[in-house]
């Protein structure tokens, strides 16, 4: 997953911001092309929008990494890729102390 400059959508009514975009091959046929599954997600992973996208022709023939798929898939949705998504961290209990006992 990569985060993503906001983009605000619409969802049932309200407008969010979304800020993750999340792609993956569903399809690829080895030769000619290769169908993504996307998702925008919010900051908290809600799914804002989703779809898919079949890359072909000489975007095919360049396809090596998926870093370059996701910048394939943030050209054709018009974002703007910021970093990769690190999700947060649970927030973790304080140690007990160490009482010794003598």
């Amino acid at each position: 997953m990569k985060t993503i400059e906001p983009v605000f959508i619409w969802v049932n009514g309200t407008q969010d911001e979304g800020t993750i975009l999340n792609a993956y091959c569903i399809n690829d046929n080895l030769s000619t092309s290769g169908t993504f599954y996307y998702s925008i997600l919010s900051d908290a992973q809600q799914q804002l929008a989703q779809g898919n996208l079949t890359m072909t022709g000489e975007d095919y023939q360049a396809w090596q990494t998926n870093e370059y798929a996701y910048d394939w898939v943030a050209s054709q949705l018009n974002l703007t890729i910021t970093g990769d998504y690190v999700p947060p961290v649970p927030p973790q209990p304080e140690p007990e102390p160490i009482v010794n006992a003598e």
